[in-house]
C-alpha cells in the first residue's frame, strides 16, 4: 500500500493550505506548472506598489483553498458533490491560469497569437494525455461542459473563487485596502438552485463590497496610470524587436526560447511547440530587456532603458479624448529630442482606453437566492449603493509620451 501524500503549504492569505491528494501532487509538481512560479501575477505593477511580487504559482494555489472551502460548504447544504467531482473541480481551478505567458496579461496575444484561456485548456489535455485521461472532467468543467453548471461557475463566473483570491491576494501585496473583501462570508452563503451557483440572500452586501472592490482595484491599481505606461512600454519594446527581425537586422535576446517566439510570432503553431511555451517566462523576457539597454538600434535601447531604470513614458488620463493638436505637438517634440522620424515616433508617443466594467449581466450572472424562493439577478436587487456600482462601464482615453 503506498504513503498517503499530504503537504502542507504555508501561504501569506490564506494560512495553511492543504495538497491530500496524489493526482494533485502529480499536477502542482509537473514543470509546466511548476513555470507558474516564474510569472508574476501583477506583471509591472511592483514598479508602482514594490509588495507585489507573487506570483501566478502563489494564485493559483490560494483559489485551489478557495475552492476546496466552497466544495466543503455546499456539501453541507447537502448539494451532492462526488469525490471525482470534487478532486476535478480543485484540479481545474488549479490549472485555470496555467496558459499564461511572460508578464501575463501585458503579453498576452503579442508573442503568441493565443489567448491564455487557449493555452490553458491545450496544457490541460495534453496532462490529460500524460495522466491516462484522469483530468478530463477537470477539463469538462474548466470548458462548461459538464453536467453540473454550478461546479464551472466556481472556477470562470462573476463571483469565482478565482477573483475572490486574487482581489484579497493583490490587496494584500499591494498594501490596498480597498480590494479586502469578505471572501469567507461570501463562500459561506454559496448556493445550489437548479444547478445553477447562487449567493443567498443574507450576503448581498458583501457581494455588493466584492463587486465595488473590484471596480477599485481596477482604477488603484490594474489600471494605476503608471502600471498602464510600463506594461505598453513592454508592449512596444517586444513589437520593436519583431519589427528589427522582420527587416533582417542581428538582434539576439540570450533566451532561445524568446529569440524562437519574436522570429516565428505569426506562423509558429502553439500545438506543435508547447514544450517550448512552458518554459518560457518572466526571466527570458526580463534579461532580453537588460541586454537590449546597450543595443544600437537608437528605440529599442531607449525604451529598455526606460524600463529598467523606471524611466517611464509619461501617461495622461481623462474621460474625454485627447486633444489632436496637443498630440502632434508632443509627436514634434518627441522626433526633434530623440531624432528619429514620425513614422517611427508610434514607440514613443500612442493612445488607447481603459475600460472599466464592474459587473457585467450579459456574462455568467450573480444570481441571488431569497428566502421565499425567488431569484434576482443583483443588478435587478433594489439597492441603491448596487445600482450605482453597477452602472454603466467606466472608460477613461490614455495617452502615453515620451518627455
Amino acid at each position: 500500500m503506498s504513503q498517503r501524500i499530504r503537504k502542507i503549504i504555508n501561504d501569506p492569505v490564506h494560512g495553511f493550505i492543504t495538497i491530500d491528494h496524489p493526482l494533485i501532487f502529480r499536477v502542482i509538481s509537473h514543470p509546466y506548472y511548476q513555470r507558474l512560479r516564474r510569472i508574476h501575477q501583477m506583471a509591472f505593477a511592483n514598479l508602482v506598489y514594490p509588495g507585489a511580487v507573487h506570483t501566478r504559482l502563489h494564485h493559483s494555489l490560494g483559489a485551489y483553498h478557495l475552492m476546496c472551502q466552497a466544495i466543503a460548504e455546499l456539501r453541507s447544504k447537502s448539494v451532492e458533490i462526488t469525490t471525482h467531482e470534487e478532486l476535478s473541480a480543485k484540479i481545474a481551478i488549479l490549472l485555470h491560469d496555467v496558459g499564461h505567458g511572460p508578464f501575463s496579461h501585458a503579453l498576452e496575444n503579442v508573442l503568441i497569437k493565443e489567448s491564455h484561456e487557449a493555452l490553458s485548456i491545450l496544457i490541460m489535455r495534453v496532462l490529460n494525455e500524460e495522466l491516462a485521461g484522469q483530468l478530463q472532467t477537470a477539463i469538462d468543467i474548466f470548458t462548461d461542459n459538464y453536467h453540473k453548471p454550478f461546479l464551472h461557475q466556481l472556477v470562470s463566473g462573476q463571483l469565482d473563487v478565482d477573483r475572490m483570491d486574487y482581489l484579497s491576494r493583490d490587496s494584500f501585496f499591494t498594501g490596498v485596502s480597498e480590494g479586502v473583501i469578505g471572501y469567507d462570508r461570501i463562500i459561506k452563503m454559496l448556493t445550489v438552485h437548479e444547478g445553477e451557483l447562487m449567493v443567498e440572500e443574507k450576503a448581498i452586501y458583501s457581494t455588493e463590497k466584492f463587486l465595488v472592490s473590484r471596480r477599485l482595484m481596477y482604477w488603484q491599481v490594474y489600471l494605476h496610470k503608471t502600471v498602464v505606461s510600463a506594461e505598453k512600454m513592454l508592449v512596444r519594446i517586444i513589437e520593436r524587436a519583431q519589427e528589427l527581425l522582420q527587416k533582417g537586422e542581428k538582434i539576439s535576446s540570450s533566451s532561445v526560447l524568446l529569440d524562437f517566439f519574436l522570429q516565428h510570432t505569426s506562423a509558429v503553431v502553439i500545438d506543435e511547440h508547447l514544450d517550448k511555451f512552458c518554459q518560457l517566462d518572466d526571466y527570458d523576457v526580463l534579461a532580453a530587456i537588460k541586454n537590449w539597454t546597450i543595443h544600437p538600434d537608437k528605440i529599442l535601447s531607449t525604451l529598455c532603458r526606460g524600463l529598467v531604470e523606471r524611466q517611464l513614458l509619461k501617461v495622461k488620463l481623462q474621460a474625454e479624448p485627447l486633444d489632436p493638436a496637443w498630440v502632434e505637438v508632443q509627436r514634434n517634440k518627441i522626433c526633434s529630442a530623440l531624432e528619429i522620424s514620425k513614422e517611427e515616433s508610434r514607440y514613443f508617443l500612442f493612445s488607447g482606453e481603459a475600460i472599466n466594467t464592474t459587473y457585467d449581466p450579459y456574462e455568467e450572472k450573480i444570481n441571488i437566492l431569497f428566502k421565499d424562493g425567488t431569484v434576482k439577478d443583483i443588478s435587478k436587487v433594489d439597492n441603491a449603493l448596487i445600482q450605482q456600482s453597477l452602472a454603466s462601464p467606466v472608460k477613461k482615453h490614455y495617452i502615453c509620451y515620451y518627455q
